[in-house]
């Protein structure tokens, strides 16, 4: 069964569901929005971002990036979660490739990891509206809550950023992107010239016939009045 707002609101009372720091503007008819937490990291930084100083993170065309969600989840045997990317975000080309599931019994923090399809850099302002979660009332509490690697996780840790810092020796897909864009203006701009030189060579093999016809009339017309 998924949770409409009022029961989802019921659960966070009751202590089955757990959102830190908790925030009823955040609640959605059957949703609760996370916001974008305090640590980001791309690609192309290379380096943990404090997006409480920054105030944002910049995923260029082609990044793959790693960011926290501002709250703390925990949930019961009983509750799982479901969760994806706002729109808005989703509509600017963003996918998200973590998840979508939250196992009953996880407590910690989201970290999500996102990627850029887009040829413009995208903005993630800290504390806005990230993803949206949908929360699942199971039949009866399960008998395995979820025990994995990022239980009790809240920050960047890290293989995320050995992820992020370290290269494997090749180009980064922004990287790639942003050379495959300079190259295309070199050669957009050789072909320009090219065009140019041969347009030139085309109007400099019409004026040689000519020259030599202006000079031929020249030299008729002296050699008349001459006789």
């Amino acid at each position: 069964m998924i949770l409409n707002a009022q029961q989802i609101r019921r659960a966070v009372e009751g202590g089955d569901i757990r959102i830190e720091p908790y925030d009823e503007d955040q609640l959605q008819a059957a949703t609760y929005d996370l916001r974008v937490g305090a640590q980001g990291a791309t690609t192309s930084t290379k380096k943990v971002l404090d997006l409480r100083s920054t105030g944002y993170l910049s995923i260029e065309p082609g990044d793959f990036a790693v960011v926290t969600v501002r709250e703390e989840i925990a949930l019961g045997p009983q509750h799982a979660g479901r969760f994806g990317l706002r729109s808005k975000y989703a509509r600017k080309g963003l996918i998200a490739t973590t998840g979508p599931q939250i196992d009953p019994g996880f407590h910690g923090r989201l970290i999500l990891g996102l990627t850029n399809l887009t040829p413009k850099a995208i903005t993630l302002s800290h504390d806005d509206d990230l993803v949206s979660v949908e929360f699942h009332q199971l039949a009866e509490p399960t008998e395995k809550p979820y025990d994995g690697p990022f239980q009790g996780k809240t920050k960047l840790g890290p293989e995320e950023i050995e992820m992020i810092t370290e290269s494997s020796g090749g180009m980064a897909f922004s990287e790639v992107l942003t050379t495959l864009s300079s190259l295309s203006k070199n050669v957009a701009t050789l072909s320009r010239d090219v065009h140019e030189l041969s347009a030139s060579m085309k109007t400099q093999r019409w004026l040689v016939p000519v020259l030599f016809g202006f000079v031929a009339l020249l030299i008729a017309v002296f050699g008349f009045l001459g006789g």
